[in-house]
């Protein structure tokens, strides 16, 4: 049992000698920059004066931060809040304040997602990396990533009329909140998988993600790469595996002013030269590097599948794990390059 502060300010002097990541972050990122944004979102939630004090934004930010980075449900959040120092210090919480309930957590994400914030946070954080001297520089790499979500049980009729109509007239209100109908199926090196895609643009120097896009996952990854273009990269070649490449794709690039660095791709009665492979091979060697990216999205949050419903929830969680991403990756770049913090 605490006995007092002392004992408090002892136990989380004790884990920083140890690394403190959440204190770093802090450390790291300018909160209040995004305070004018986020007070949207007060007014959106709070409809009159009347009532308890509502919870500072910038705290409630932190906080869908912190679930994104550790893949925390809303009520496990509320949970580790309430029983971590480390999490109630990077919240700026004492012992007696007051903690954000899953409710209060949740409504605040979704007011983000239908306010469409989460992709201006996304973007206003990428401004603040260029501040830190972290620019976007040697080219831009393109990719997907699946990002599951529970599987629906939906008859054949059921997904017809969907495809139709929108809805399934005979579904009950409490049967269509509970059904995903704007998630798809896709296959993937014939493995099925059901939800969203992830797209991003990934800059080939730091390995932040300067672009991104939410679709569902049958939409092919080649229809995003004019979306996910970076104009403001240093360097003007494109990466990407593939599934990228095509005439439509291939001249809009060379348009646009960019250079392709795009896989070849064997065809039935054209198989690839030994120059073309070799220059596959060069090419994968900056293009892997993407992959980081993924697998530290992945290390982080354990998992990728998302519990959420819609589109416009998929949205929300996606964009709020990109900028954890992002968060995540500057911590990491100025323990190397301290001078920028």
């Amino acid at each position: 049992m605490l006995d007092g502060f002392f004992d408090v300010d002892n136990i989380l002097a004790k884990l920083d000698s140890k690394g403190d990541f959440l204190q770093r972050l802090n450390e790291t990122v300018d909160w209040e920059e995004f305070r004018p944004l986020l007070h949207e979102v007060r007014n959106k939630i709070r409809k009159n004066n009347s009532g308890r004090r509502p919870f500072d934004e910038v705290m409630m930010f932190k906080i869908l931060v912190l679930q994104s980075l550790f893949n925390l449900s809303d009520e496990t959040t509320e949970r580790m809040i309430l029983d971590r120092l480390t999490f109630r210090r990077y919240l700026g919480l004492t012992l007696s304040s007051r903690v954000p309930d899953a409710t209060t957590i949740w409504l605040f994400r979704d007011a983000l997602g239908q306010l469409g914030l989460v992709k201006k946070l996304f973007d206003m954080f990428d401004l603040q990396l260029a501040g830190k001297g972290f620019e976007a520089r040697r080219g831009s790499i393109i990719d997907a990533t699946m990002v599951e979500v529970p599987r629906q049980k939906i008859s054949k009729d059921e997904k017809q009329e969907i495809e139709e109509k929108g809805e399934v007239e005979d579904w009950s209100e409490e049967t269509s909140r509970q059904k995903d109908t704007d998630a798809k199926w896709t296959k993937k090196n014939d493995t099925p998988y059901f939800g969203y895609k992830n797209h991003v643009n990934v800059d080939v120097e730091h390995k932040f993600i300067r672009k991104y896009a939410v679709t569902d996952a049958s939409v092919h990854d080649s229809r995003l790469l004019d979306v996910l273009l970076d104009y403001s990269n240093s360097n003007s070649e494109v990466y990407a595996d593939s599934a990228y490449r095509s005439r439509k794709n291939l001249d809009m690039l060379e348009i646009l002013g960019f250079r392709e660095r795009i896989h070849r791709k064997a065809h039935r009665n054209r198989p690839l030269s030994e120059r073309e492979k070799q220059g596959n091979a060069t090419k994968s060697k900056t293009r892997a590097r993407v992959e980081h990216v993924f697998g530290v999205q992945l290390k982080l949050a354990g998992s990728l599948l998302m519990r959420c419903i819609g589109i416009l929830r998929a949205e929300a969680v996606i964009g709020l794990r990109n900028i954890a991403y992002n968060m995540s990756r500057l911590v990491t770049l100025c323990r190397l390059r301290p001078s920028t913090v």
